[in-house]
């Protein structure tokens, strides 16, 4: 079928791209390593700066606090001043920011360098995607660098907890942080040989209201988002949401008068751009809300330690890249409406595998977990290629930055959305069972809260109680987990089905037309 109406085709990447491609791979698989090792590291910091509770939940939540504002501002920034130059800024803060954490002294300084490793991680992202864009002209050939870009987040995914665990048991816990700099400073070396330059040759001066806005609108959202997810529903948070979305109304109105606007609305008038947009986003609101149930099964259901509960979520990331790198091949046979649809319908099949999830002392249990995991891995990886692909082949070449943001935003909401929304589901079921679980004598301890509230706080008070009385209350937050799991497991499946077939309907026609060439010759720099 053809794929295309121009008459001419568009040129084709030689190795000098390709080798490129793998040097834009190094940052995205760093970004994914520096959110999973940092878990591993929690227990030490806690006892080497000795934070309070707030410092400590500041310490793990400001670099993606800080990742979600920032990431439409610096693709518009890279539009403007070029791509590969942002991306090696980046590349150098990161590197100087990755220092002054390992080093950090107290609980407010390791809280000021994570917020400036969030500033800088959020060139990242927008950046090696637009890259992408304009690296790669040709459709076919675009979908396969989409496909290795996303694999190198799950690559590091996998690396990042192993790699982690070794640095932790030789080295202190700043090593966690060093791990980041030799591969800065390679991106640093090899990125001005490799990456071409490109920005929007009729770019206008960055509009400093309009990124006020979005910072106001993005950072409060996301804020009042996550405490619902863990402390519920309080009037602090919720006016934080509500302003965020005040700020948002505003910041549109803005961009709509501007005759330079930070953000083209008129990309959200293609069906293309919205939908595949959508579709990630429910992607990755199920796809996070749901690891917050498979951590706490594999430990505290399975009694896996933490090295071991990593070591079995390396399947699933391994399911995520096959699936990525399987894309190009069947998106050369098959319309990306279909490849989607179908994925989602698998996805949907893993995650209705955990409604069935063997309970606590049933055999299979982690057989079953994993390979839900993988199924569910297999069929998600098409969606975030392909929605990756259109949303940002819908934008023209010297917009490609802009587009990277949008989408990498939308990753971030869905994900804040889904642990909220699932997490919040999940513990009202678990407090709804755990009600009359505690033991008689203990009513109004402090720790009865914690049991009541999650199975790691049954377990602790169970150590306490001991005895059969123990034994009864971890076996009852078992099973009030698994309710929870599995219900949630069941809605996730649901909504990647409707998922399913809304891209199957509204994106039939995609692929059949190239997307907007407006004039990427222009947007092409000289070599420096």
């Amino acid at each position: 079928m053809g794929r295309t109406r121009n008459t001419q085709a568009p040129a084709r990447a030689t190795v000098r791209e390709w080798t490129g491609l793998a040097v834009i791979a190094l940052p995205c698989m760093l970004y994914s390593m520096d959110l999973t090792v940092l878990n591993l590291a929690i227990p030490a910091i806690s006892e080497d700066l000795k934070p309070t509770a707030s410092q400590l939940l500041w310490i793990v939540d400001i670099y993606g606090f800080f990742v979600a504002g920032l990431l439409v501002t610096m693709g518009t920034l890279g539009d403007r001043i070029g791509r590969r130059r942002l991306l090696l800024i980046g590349a150098a803060a990161f590197g100087v920011a990755s220092v002054l954490a390992a080093f950090s002294t107290s609980a407010n300084m390791l809280i000021a360098t994570r917020a400036l490793l969030g500033v800088a991680g959020a060139t990242l992202a927008p950046s090696t995607l637009s890259l992408i864009r304009n690296m790669f002209l040709d459709p076919a050939q675009r979908t396969v660098a989409i496909g290795v870009w996303i694999s190198s987040y799950s690559a590091g995914a996998v690396i990042g907890p192993v790699l982690g665990g070794v640095l932790l048991q030789y080295f202190a816990w700043g090593s966690v942080f060093l791990i980041g700099v030799p591969v800065m400073v390679l991106l640093l070396v090899l990125g001005p040989m490799l990456l071409p330059e490109y920005r929007d040759p009729d770019a206008a001066r960055l509009d400093l209201a309009s990124v006020a806005l979005s910072l106001g609108a993005v950072l409060p959202v996301i804020y009042g988002v996550k405490q619902i997810a863990e402390h519920g529903l309080h009037p602090v948070p919720l006016l934080s949401m509500v302003l965020g979305l005040v700020l948002g109304a505003l910041f549109v109105r803005r961009q709509k008068r501007l005759a330079n606007p930070m953000i083209d609305l008129g990309l959200f008038g293609l069906p293309a751009f919205t939908v595949s947009l959508g579709a990630y986003m429910l992607a990755c609101f199920v796809m996070f809300g749901i690891f917050l149930y498979n951590a706490q099964y594999l430990q505290l259901v399975l009694g896996l330690s933490p090295l071991h509960a990593g070591l079995w979520s390396m399947p699933s990331a391994g399911g995520f890249i096959a699936g990525s790198l399987m894309v190009p091949a069947l998106a050369r046979r098959m319309r990306p409406a279909f490849v989607m649809g179908g994925g989602l319908a698998v996805a949907a099949l893993g995650f209705g595998m955990l409604v069935l999830l063997p309970g606590p002392h049933a055999q299979g249990g982690l057989a079953w977990m994993v390979m839900s995991a993988v199924v569910s891995s297999l069929g998600l990886a098409p969606v975030f290629t392909l929605a990756t692909d259109l949303v940002v082949g819908s934008a023209p070449p010297e917009r490609a930055g802009v587009a990277s943001a949008i989408s990498e935003t939308s990753s971030e909401f869905g994900g804040a959305l889904g642990i909220a929304i699932l997490g919040s589901i999940g513990a009202a079921i678990y407090r709804t069972a755990m009600a009359d679980a505690v033991p008689a004598g203990l009513a109004g301890a402090a720790e009865v809260d914690a049991a009541r509230s999650t199975l790691g706080g049954a377990v602790a008070l169970a150590a306490q109680v001991g005895g059969s009385a123990g034994a009864e209350l971890v076996e009852a937050g078992r099973e009030a987990l698994l309710s929870g799991l599995r219900l949630t497991s069941g809605i996730c499946a649901a909504v990647l089905l409707f998922v399913g077939a809304l891209v199957a309907v509204r994106l039939r026609g995609a692929g059949a037309q190239a997307a907007p060439a407006a004039n990427p010759g222009a947007a092409a720099l000289p070599e420096r």
